[in-house]
């Protein structure tokens, strides 16, 4: 892969379920909606929650869709939310199921595939008004004082953990069966990936997007219980022929991506982050979704740029490829 990536508060108010920040001129405010979304499972129609962030602007770079891991919920991922949607993005954060006995869940525990397929539609079929995004969307935007907008056009997926494994899967599922959406997939980032116990869904993924310029990149800790030895890293080094695949953080701990709204059950197994990490986890995050949507290459956040050859010397990250 190049490295060129493809198309490479000062007063705060509480309403309505709207934590809102005042405009400047020319400015939207930003807010946080606590949402939901319908998602079928089998016959039945659940109503997960889904919260949106929406930056400062009518015109958001992209649509980011944030999968949180296996025991895991969105709340645990606001603050890296809170990072993107500070960079532009309106940021999408719905939690799925970790059990469930028909098997809709974020992790592949039996056969969650047709679960997921469902979970893809919403990215697959945004452009139509009466479906799920479209209409979770609306109604946060009316929440938010944004009536009338629409959703990006241009989307990246990002997921922690098992979700990793499950926002590859999507990103796969939206090239087969969706490739009007799958040509507005800007990125594919994977948080410290672990695949699924069950089933092959992220290798047969990552063998459909070999072929494709997607940009995926992975952030990720070394090796340990709490990522399954790195599985999913491991899986995408396999898979993927290209010369950078992304970093991994020396010293770094499987709840860095949930930054300060990690909690106790994360860090008991998998260890307290340390700030360098995470700060270097959202930075390269946030710089490498923005050049990936934008098309450019912000020279010092890639290996001999000065940001990135500052960690790699300081044996803060060791590169993927």
């Amino acid at each position: 892969m190049s490295l060129s990536l493809r198309r490479v508060v000062a007063a705060l108010v509480l309403s309505a379920g709207v934590l809102a920040a005042a405009p400047s001129a020319a400015q939207a405010a930003t807010a946080e909606v606590d949402g939901d979304i319908t998602v079928l499972c089998g016959s039945s129609t659940y109503t997960q929650d889904a919260d949106w962030f929406f930056p400062d602007t009518t015109s958001p770079k992209a649509l980011v869709f944030l999968q949180h891991g296996f025991s895991r919920s969105n709340s645990n991922m606001f603050a890296l939310a809170r990072r993107y949607q500070a960079a532009g993005f309106l940021v999408f954060a719905p939690t799925l199921p970790s059990t469930n006995s028909s098997g809709c869940t974020v992790s592949n525990q039996g056969d969650n595939t047709a679960f997921l397929d469902n979970v893809a539609a919403w990215i697959g079929e945004a452009g139509n008004s009466t479906r799920q995004l479209a209409t979770s969307y609306a109604k946060a935007a009316t929440t938010a004082g944004r009536s009338g907008t629409t959703l990006p056009a241009r989307y990246v997926l990002a997921g922690h953990s098992a979700g990793g494994d499950a926002v590859t899967y999507i990103a796969n599922r939206l090239r087969t069966t969706f490739p009007a959406a799958f040509a507005n997939l800007e990125y594919l980032q994977l948080l410290d990936p672990v695949k699924s116990p069950q089933g092959t869904n992220m290798a047969d993924a990552l063998t459909g997007l070999a072929g494709t310029s997607l940009p995926i990149t992975a952030i990720s800790s070394p090796p340990y219980s709490s990522n399954a030895n790195a599985s999913g890293t491991v899986e995408l080094v396999n898979r993927l022929d290209r010369p950078f695949l992304g970093v991994r953080l020396v010293t770094g701990s499987h709840c860095d991506a949930e930054g300060a709204t990690t909690n106790w059950l994360c860090t008991l197994l998998g260890g307290t982050s340390k700030a360098a990490n995470v700060t270097a986890l959202q930075t390269f995050a946030i710089n490498w979704a923005s050049d990936a949507v934008a098309g450019t290459t912000t020279a010092t956040y890639y290996p001999g740029g000065t940001y990135y050859q500052g960690l790699l010397t300081g044996n803060v990250i060791q590169t993927l490829s």
